[in-house]
């Protein structure tokens, strides 16, 4: 070991080194809560004002983390700022910063070269650097490196380089930041030792790998390994529909099978921040070297079609009573991407709505977790979630069961809607006025 290498895990296993949490979203704020856990001073670095006043304030802005816990950590000294210059002061770098796709489906990148542009100036020996976010195979040493190394600081010597993906699963009480192992690799081997050494305090496992490739490609493998099954059952959904077999029951026999089986379940769509997104990153990679990655693009082609095909599934069941989708009255329930969550990311819920508004409907929605829409990159409904009452439910023509949040009274939907459009197999016996979808 160097002597930076040396001093700076010494820091790490003092737990006197600062940690340094850049973009304080459904990653960086889970994170910094558990390095402030451990006994670590951590600050914080977000472009969103609101968001800094709302966390200085110890209040949160996600459901699943209570104002207590941002309470807490401000008691403890944590500070959210939007002052890039406080990054000198910290040890550690973790930049947990969206990557989203573009209008193309093409990897956008703005994020994690902007928030390491704005980093650059403030980069000082003895400084780890690690990004969490999902990215292609290459990004961290054809892009974070040689920002890094613009500033004359030599990577693996002066500071350390490491890549370790975020795995994050908002809403889920089995799995926390601390129990998920952690995968880790850097672009030298100091770089992995120091990366290592962070994450080690923080986490209860961490698994390294050989290089920053290969940790890219593990959180992409993941989330394709999803994105695959989920489009394969969702097309398996709409064969077993024409067959008129139930393929919820289906799923459930052969989830009986105690080996080479594992039950994925059908939606109305893709969401969230990884499985919809990612696949396209490797698949835009791969072009790169002449390759065409088409059992990927299948599956996404699959999955993205689904919001579509559960308006013709509604369509027909309101032209079966006489009435077009156009001026109908449609209800949605839950515009969150997954159940029991705020987290509205790439969400088919708010594809459904735009489907609907733009065929004549008029639509409302329904989500206890979500009471207001929320201003999006690329989405915006003038609405605010409406009580589930039996005078509201009788007066749609129709209600879409998009998100099956455990709040919602399942009952008491099924006695008073008219009609119903079932897309999460919630409603299991067959009724007259339920669509499975």
């Amino acid at each position: 070991m160097n002597l930076k290498q040396t001093h700076l895990i010494k820091k790490i296993e003092d737990k006197s080194a600062i940690i340094g949490i850049v973009g304080l979203g459904y990653v960086g704020m889970p994170l910094m809560l558990r390095y402030i856990e451990v006994g670590f001073p951590v600050i914080g670095i977000d472009i969103d004002k609101a968001k800094i006043d709302r966390l200085n304030s110890g209040r949160s802005y996600i459901q699943h983390i209570p104002d207590e816990k941002i309470s807490d950590a401000v008691k403890a000294g944590f500070k959210a700022t939007s002052d890039f210059s406080t990054a000198k002061s910290a040890d550690a770098l973790i930049l947990c910063v969206p990557t989203p796709l573009n209008k193309y489906r093409e990897p956008d990148l703005s994020f994690v070269l902007s928030t390491m542009d704005s980093l650059v100036p403030f980069l000082r020996e003895g400084h780890v650097i690690s990004l969490e976010s999902t990215t292609y195979p290459g990004t961290t040493e054809e892009e974070l490196l040689p920002r890094i190394e613009s500033s004359g600081l030599k990577a693996g010597e002066q500071v350390f380089l490491v890549y370790s993906p975020e795995r994050e699963d908002p809403g889920n009480p089995d799995f926390t930041t601390h129990t998920i192992p952690k995968i880790c690799s850097g672009h030298t081997s100091a770089c992995r030792e120091v990366g290592t050494a962070l994450y080690g305090k923080a986490v209860d496992k961490v698994i390294t790998v050989s290089s920053t490739k290969a940790a890219e490609m593990t959180k992409l493998l993941e989330n394709i390994h999803r994105a695959v099954n989920i489009g394969l059952v969702n097309e398996l959904k709409t064969v077993a529909d024409k067959m008129g077999i139930d393929i919820h029951e289906v799923i459930s026999a052969a989830a009986t099978k105690p080996f080479g089986f594992t039950a994925y379940y059908p939606g109305p769509g893709l969401g969230g921040h990884c499985i919809p997104i990612d696949p396209f990153y490797l698949t835009w990679k791969a072009r790169e070297y002449g390759l065409h990655t088409r059992f990927i693009e299948l599956a996404g082609e699959v999955n993205t079609r689904m919001p579509e095909w559960v308006i013709e599934k509604l369509g027909d069941a309101l032209n079966s009573r006489g009435k077009p989708i156009k001026s109908s009255k449609i209800l949605v329930l839950g515009i969150a991407y997954k159940k029991n969550v705020d987290d509205m990311r790439e969400s088919p819920s708010v594809e459904l709505m735009e489907i609907l508004q733009n065929k004549g409907a008029e639509v409302q929605y329904s989500d206890p977790h979500v009471p207001a829409f929320p201003k999006m990159r690329e989405h915006y409904f003038d609405l605010k979630s409406i009580e589930l009452t039996e005078e509201n439910l009788t007066s749609f023509d129709c209600v879409v069961l998009a998100t099956d949040h455990d709040a919602f009274d399942y009952d008491m939907i099924k006695q008073h809607a008219q009609l119903i459009v079932d897309t999460r197999g919630k409603y299991r016996e067959p009724c007259s006025h339920i669509i499975k979808a």
